[in-house]
Formats: C-alpha cells, structure tokens, sequence
C-alpha cells in the first residue's frame, strides 16, 4: 500500500486531578478508558495515541493494573504511542521552569520504565502555550507537543496554511508542534460518524489542491472522558454504537485514510513550516479567563458579529484572556500559587545550600510539590475546578507536607515556632508568616489583618482555604432557565449527546435563590463594627457596617521568643464618625495547636452602644455529614456544618470533622466589660457550573463571635479569642493507615 492522502492521528486525553474522590476515578475507568480500549482492540489496522495524566496513571497502577498490561500489548504492536508531559498535569504557566523541566523528565522515564518506549512528545496541559515552553519541552528531551488549530491561527496562518505539523524554536531549541482540528472536537462523538468521514475527505481534497505533503496528518486531540464519562455520551457513544460504527468507517476508508501517531508522522512527513506562536490556549478557556464583565461583553459581540458576512476573516483576530488571568480573577488561585512557588523556592534553596541531602526526603517533598501543582484547582471554566473544596483541599495538602519535610530536614524538631515578614502572596505587600511545629498561619496586615491560610500540621489541612461568592457569567443562564426546566432538560431528550459546553442541567432545584456575593474575604478574623441590634440574617446578607475594620491597613511588630511568636497589629479605624485606635496581636506559642487572638479598643465613644463582630471561616469540613457537626460550651451536638445558629451568651462553639480527624473549637475569653458575647454560625455555599451541571457547593462555615455593649467612661474594651485546632485524631488515622499499608506489604512479600 502507498502513502495515504491524509493521516488521522487520534490522541485521547485521559485525566483526573490529585485529590479526586477514588469514586470518580473508578467511574471514569467503567465508563470511559475500559469501553473504548475493548472496542479499539479488535480494530487491528488502526492506531491512536494516548495520553494518561500521572494522577490517573498511579491509581491504575494501583486498581487496574491489567488494563495497563493491556495498553503495554498494545504500544508493543505499534498500535499505540504514549504521549509523556509535566508528571502531574500542571498547566506550564503555573509553575516556575525547573518544575516544569522536572516533571517532564520525571514522566518521560516513568512512562518509559512502565511501557518499554521511549517519550517523544508530549500533550501540553489544557493546550496553555507560552513560547519560552519550546525551550522547556526540548531540554526535557521531547521532540514534539499537541496544540489546537487555533494557536497557529493566533500566530497568522489561515485554514489553508494548516497542512501539517510545524516547527517551532526557543532558545536554540526545535520542537515540532501538531495542531488539533477544533471542528473535529465538536463533531466527535457528537455527530453521526459519516459527517467526520466527509469533512476528513474535504479536508484531503483541500490538501491535495493546496500542493500539501502526501499523508500530511491531522489531529484530534481531546479528553478520552467525553467517551462515556460526560454527560449523555455513554449512551450514545457505547448502547448507541457510535464509537464501534467510527471504527468500521475508519477501517472501510483506509485506501485514502490511515490512522497513525505522532512520531509515525514525524518520521515519514516533512514539516509544513515554521511557526512562533503567541500566548494561548484553546478558544474556550481564553474566555474563561476574562473576568466575569468582560467574558459577558466577548460573547454579546460573537453572538452579534457571527451571522455577518465578514465574521469568517474577523474571527481569527478575536481572542480571549491569557490563562495567567485566573491568579487575577481568583485570589484563591494567587494564594495557592504564591504557597507553591515559596515551597519550591524553599526547596531549590536547600537542594543548592546543603551538601549531600537525604535524596530519598527531598524526593518525598519533590513529590508532594508536584501534585500540588496539579492544574485543575487554580481555574473554572466549564468544569468545576477551583470551586472543589476537595481539590483544593489536595493541594495544600501536598503542600504542608512538603513544607514539613523541610523542616524536618533543616533541622526544626520538637516544639519550636517562628514569624517572619514577606510578600508571600505575591501583591507587593508584606504579609507576615507564623510558623511552629504544629500550626502555620499567614497573616494579611495590609488587608484587615486577616489570617488566610492557617495550615494544621498533623492533619495535612488548611482549614483557610476557603472561596468567596462572586459573579460568574453562567449566574445569567442559571436565572434564565430556572424558570423553565424543560428547556434544562431538553438536551438529555435528545437522540444524540450534546456537547458539554452547550450543557444545561441543574443538579439541585431553586438554585437561583442561593445566588449571592462576599462583599468581604471569607476568611478568618475579619472584624466588624456593626449596627447595634443588628441581626445574624442581616450580617450574612452583608448589611450592617459601620467601620473600615474588613479592609484597613495595620502597622505591624513582631515579637520572638523561644516560648512564643507574636504579631502585633494597630491602626485607628473608622467606627462611624469617630476615630478608633484598634490594636490586634495573634500569637502562637511552640508546642501549641492554638492561635491566640487579642483585641484592644481605645478612643471608643464612650457611652454609646456598639456592637462587634469578627468572622471566621472555616473550610474543607463537610457540611451535611453527619459525622461533620457543630457542639456547643457544654459538648452538646447542635447540627451538621451547614447548620444555622444563633447562640447567645457563649464563650465557646467547636466544629469537628470525625473523617478528617480534625476539631476545630473557637473559645471566647471573658470581655473587659460589657455582658458575654454570642457566636452566629451560617454556611458559605456557592453556586457553581461544572461538566455534570450547576450546582450548589457548600465553601466554609462562618463562625461569627459578637458583642454588644456600652462603652465604659474611658472608651476602652478588650476581649480575647482561642482558636485550637486539634488533630490527634487524624494522626492517629494515619498511623493506622500507615501500619495497614506496611501489614498488606509485608504480606505480599
């Protein structure tokens, strides 16, 4: 047989993030990556290309290992290529370059080691391309990467000039760059499988006129999942045959079409140019970017320009945001950013400054580094991404425990604590940084003096890792449509399965009345002055303020000792009309799982009632659970975490999480004047989209301790607050669970 006109490379993506439920991963697994591996095999003359995120990879080397052999049968026969990339499906914008060099590296050898080939290309993480990554990608030892046809449009060739795979340089360095068709994507699996044979023959035809190489390749490059796994296509892609049925149309058109990989193609095709390629990814997350004005602004006018004659030669030049936009749009994402990139610095640093290190440590820290940098929880689009307490809660795991593994190795054992002062969240500001053996917590002077990250130890958790409600577009269609479902619920009418970014579907119903926005941080200790009689409704409708107190500017001291670290923070603050001098000092002691929090007001208007609150947020422990629940001073359970409560006259509310290990108790000491406080709880739930639909998700739980009082003569009040955060129990857990894993090894040995 001779050269084909056209090559069809089909390359699956198949992914699920560090710290995804293993329910989901077995889900994916039956739905998704099994079915078509059994529908593939029989296809002898056919080939694809497979890529499998290392997160995926290591739980089916632990749960499916016989699939694995299965693919290793396969890429021995030639019939599939792997495709390596960063080990842990960080977006490469997202991580400093030795990390991405890293991974990279790391994977190459791994895939190697498990399939017996070489890497020689890679998928690049949600297609996000800068062209320094040419560079990075070379010296990782990869020949070539995956884009979209639309990067090399952004890089000013038309339709016409796609007639292949590109070369691009950085640094001295060439890769070769292969752009996925994006009308391939939308047609598959989503379109009887006769109109993709047609529009691979028009292609061909096109080619062909063009001068175009003999069996010059062109790609479909997307997520394996949308076999099965996303909504609607299980029926249509397996019961409904649909995939089979694209098999037999492949095999029965293989006197002009040859399906083949990467490195095939690279081998026999010479390239069809060169190319430098600005910043970009795929059309829908350059959108995701913008924020919420903008993204509505950049659909009225598509929506607008598309029927006009000229919108084919406009097109190209409309573009989206820059995936970096996300750490602008979402200060969560900022925070987890700047956290990752300190514990890398931290680790280059000792990697650099200590002769000899113990390898097998740095490499657990290295590891731990690694899934954290894992793409999925630092942005939202389509999928639920950074809305996932649990993804998020994965990645300051991994985090924690890597910081730990430092400190271990630099020498900090038994109680020890510790403060310092640095722009750690990378605004130009400094914030201040309290460290011990058992807490970490990062505090915000130039921001309310708020805490936003209060790491614990011993459970792996920061239980600041919270997320504000804010507008989102998709906040439009949910108000749109919850008036009328049986527009929601048409698609899942429809005899063909509908692709999952045109999908409406509402998982929970009155969504629409869960919409609301933070008009301050939700996080922990942010003070307010409210209206006196003021009522828990109220405040978390967010009406009341009467003070600067949430946003204002401290001037900070810090205090060490080898007992204890201290920050101590004062400014005057607005309470109305009058100027109030405020002093706020946290410290925690070495050896101490608690953050002690103290509040001096002088200048108050003395006789007048006021009413103080400061809020605290709690994440990462579930709210309707039922081993997740509120008890109050006297150990009484009063309600799971998304429980509302009003508690008068209190001195202490505790949260605890049974799975997780972890109780959470906030203790109120006695106010220098004035009655006891009360202590409001409310839940945090935003409403999100994700690839199953919109959805509630409950964030945190505000803890809101409050007092109202005259103010004596002199215009001063105190009153201190406790924040313990107790992790025995998980620590136990996972001593159980690690003398578990060491019985099963044995055993097996």
């Amino acid at each position: 047989m001779g050269a084909p006109r056209l090559r069809l490379i089909l390359c699956l993506h198949n992914h699920q993030p560090v710290g995804n439920f293993d329910g989901v991963f077995a889900a994916a697994f039956r739905d998704s990556y099994e079915p078509f591996l059994n529908e593939f095999e029989p296809f002898e003359s056919l080939r694809i290309a497979l890529h499998t995120s290392g997160s995926l990879l290591e739980w089916l080397e632990m749960n499916r290992p016989a699939y694995l052999r299965r693919v290793r049968d396969l890429v021995e026969a030639g019939r599939i290529e792997i495709l390596g990339g960063p080990f842990y499906e960080p977006i490469l914008a997202g991580i400093p370059r030795r990390d991405r060099i890293g991974q990279m590296t790391r994977y190459s050898h791994h895939l190697k080691s498990l399939f017996g080939q070489p890497i020689r290309g890679m998928w690049l993480p949600e297609r996000v391309w800068e062209q320094q990554f040419a560079g990075d990608i070379a010296k990782s030892g990869l020949e070539y990467c995956v884009l979209d046809d639309g990067h090399l449009r952004a890089a000013g060739l038309r339709d016409e000039d796609l007639n292949g795979h590109f070369l691009t340089e950085d640094d001295g360095r060439l890769i070769a760059l292969f752009p996925g068709d994006e009308h391939l994507r939308y047609l598959m699996p989503f379109r009887p499988p006769q109109e993709t044979i047609n529009y691979l023959k028009h292609i061909a035809a096109a080619r062909e006129a063009a001068g175009a190489p003999q069996g010059s390749a062109v790609v479909f490059g997307d997520d394996g999942e949308k076999f099965g796994t996303w909504p609607g296509t299980q029926k249509a892609v397996y019961e409904r045959g649909w995939l089979r049925k694209f098999f037999e149309a492949l095999a029965e058109n293989g006197d002009w079409l040859q399906t083949s990989t990467f490195s095939e193609t690279l081998d026999a095709v010479p390239p069809a140019g060169e190319v430098s390629v600005p910043d970009c990814s795929y059309r829908e997350m350059t959108e995701w970017a913008l924020n919420t004005q903008r993204q509505t602004e950049l659909h009225d006018l598509v929506e607008a320009k598309t029927p006009e004659a000229d919108w084919s030669a406009l097109k190209p030049y409309i573009r989206g945001g820059n995936w970096r936009n996300f750490r602008t749009k979402y200060p969560e994402a900022r925070e987890m950013y700047a956290r990752m990139t300190e514990v890398s610095a931290r680790l280059e640093a000792f990697v650099q400054s200590v002769e000899g290190p113990d390898k097998a440590k740095l490499d657990q820290a290295r590891t731990h580094l690694y899934k954290a940098q894992c793409n999925c929880s630092y942005w939202h689009g389509a999928f639920g991404g950074l809305y996932l307490p649990h993804l998020r809660n994965a990645v300051y795991d991994h985090l924690i425990s890597a910081d730990s593994i430092l400190d271990e190795l630099e020498g900090r054992t038994g109680r020890w604590c510790a403060v310092a002062a640095k722009d750690y969240d990378l605004d130009a500001r400094k914030e201040v940084r309290l460290a011990g053996d058992k807490l970490i917590a990062y505090l915000k002077p130039s921001r309310g003096g708020i805490c936003y990250e209060l790491d614990v130890r011993g459970a792996g958790h920061n239980l600041l890792a919270t997320l504000d409600r804010r507008p989102e577009p998709y906040h439009a269609r949910i108000l749109a449509h919850a008036a009328n479902p049986q527009i929601a619920a048409a698609a899942h009418d429809s005899e063909e399965s509908v692709s999952i970014h045109d999908l409406v579907h509402f998982k929970q119903p009155n969504l629409e009345q869960k919409l609301g926005y933070d008009l301050y941080p939700t996080k922990a200790f942010v003070d307010h002055f409210l209206e006196p009689g003021l009522t828990r409704e109220e405040f978390r409708a967010g009406r009341g303020e009467l003070s600067d107190c949430p946003t204002g500017v401290f001037e900070t001291t810090l205090k060490r000792s080898a007992a204890a670290a201290t920050v101590m923070m004062s400014r005057t603050a607005r309470l109305a009309r009058f100027a109030v001098r405020m002093h706020k000092t946290v410290t925690l002691a070495a050896g101490s799982n608690a953050l002690s929090v103290r509040y001096q007001f002088s200048g108050l208007p003395a006789g007048r009632p006021v009413h103080f609150a400061t809020a605290v947020h709690l994440a990462g422990l579930a709210g309707s659970a039922e081993d997740r629940y509120f008890y109050d001073a006297h150990g009484v359970r009063r309600g799971t975490l998304d429980t509302p409560l009003n508690l008068p006259s209190t001195n202490r509310v505790g949260l605890c999480d049974e799975w997780l290990g972890l109780d959470a108790a906030l203790e109120l000491g006695t106010a220098s004047s004035g009655g006891p406080g009360g202590i409001w709880t409310h839940p945090v739930e935003t409403v999100s989209g994700s690839e199953a639909g919109f959805e509630s998700v409950f964030q945190s739980c505000a803890v809101v301790p409050h007092w109202e009082f005259l103010v004596p003569a002199d215009g001063r009040w105190a009153v201190d607050l406790t924040l313990t955060c107790d992790a025995s129990a998980a620590q136990a857990q996972a001593l159980e669970k690690g003398l578990t894993k060491e019985a099963m090894r044995l055993r097996a040995a």
